[in-house]
């Protein structure tokens, strides 16, 4: 079964669910290599936890109005429209320096997931069908997902994909040195905002694919493993961007195979396997590398001292 869900020979609906997570996952390690570098990893995962109260409103709101609650599209626009709020309360928190941004995005986090928490009980206990569904946007539910939603993230994904090929040089100046690059003329802040957007979107596309708790996870992880095997920017977000496909192939794979495992779990499972074999095995920053560096060579038969390892650098 797992062998068939792997080849996409196990039905059309496990390979939509695998070939949609596994655009997601190539758009989320890509754009994770740029959060990574630039320090924004804490602020996104204030933002993700956000999602949830944007979800349950978004719900709620549309059951209001007479809409269909469980139509994609709108829970997805009440997420980016929670997640975006978030960014702007931890900026707006950190300006007032009384907060340091570590503990403004803690706040958020937590007001965030607890009002997410409270507004999903809420929902739970309304008379009406369709709100089992939101609890996959917590972990991750990929195994409901339809091939128009499936086309929807692709589409989405793409795009991000797209937009950050076409902003690869000036994201490159920022994240290495904000400094040169507001000297040569780049416009900073807006390049901040713009790589905000992207990891906004990215996390938003990827709600009902690995849930809230885990999204972060497959952007982040795949960058850090992709940081131990090159220390040159443009091969780090190839690889990162390929690290986060297989690791959404193949842990939406195993979840297809195994319906009890939720989806989002299991991905970042998987892309935490293979940082744990880059951390070990990476060439030059792996343990096992470093730990034969410092190994003593052999004395030399002719009396030399042997010579010392090639040291790294850390700057890559």
């Amino acid at each position: 079964m797992l062998l068939d869900a792997l080849t996409l020979n196990a039905g059309h609906n496990a390979a939509v669910v695998v070939l949609g997570t596994a655009a997601f996952g190539l758009a989320a390690g890509a754009v994770g290599a740029f959060v990574l570098l630039r320090g924004r990893a804490l602020i996104a995962d204030a933002a993700a936890h956000a999602m949830l109260p944007g979800v349950a409103g978004a719900f709620l709101l549309a059951l209001a109005l007479g809409g269909d609650p469980r139509a994609l599209p709108a829970l997805l626009a009440g997420a980016a429209v929670a997640a975006a709020l978030a960014v702007l309360a931890v900026d707006a928190l950190a300006a007032t320096g009384r907060l340091k941004d570590d503990a403004a995005m803690a706040l958020v986090l937590s007001v965030g997931f607890g009002l997410g928490m409270v507004l999903f009980s809420v929902v739970q206990a309304l008379p009406v069908g369709g709100q089992a569904g939101l609890k996959g946007f917590i972990l991750g539910q990929a195994a409901g997902m339809l091939e128009g939603d499936a086309l929807l993230i692709a589409g989405l994904a793409i795009a991000a994909a797209a937009l950050l090929a076409l902003l690869f040089r000036p994201l490159a100046l920022l994240c290495f040195d904000p400094s040169f690059a507001a000297a040569v003329g780049l416009p900073v802040r807006a390049l901040d905002l713009v790589l905000l957007s992207l990891m906004l979107g990215v996390a938003v596309i990827g709600l009902g694919a690995v849930g809230a708790l885990m999204v972060v996870g497959l952007m982040v992880i795949p960058a850090a493993t992709a940081r131990l095997l090159t220390g040159r920017l443009a091969t780090m977000v190839v690889l990162s961007a390929l690290l986060g496909a297989a690791s959404a192939w193949i842990g939406s794979a195993v979840s297809a195979a195994r319906p009890g495992l939720p989806t989002g779990a299991t991905i970042v499972l998987v892309a935490s396997a293979l940082f744990v074999l880059a951390l070990l095995f990476a060439p030059e920053r792996g343990i096992v590398a470093r730990t034969m560096q410092r190994v003593p060579a052999a004395p030399r038969r002719d009396g030399a001292s042997p010579g010392r390892g090639r040291s790294m650098s850390a700057a890559g």
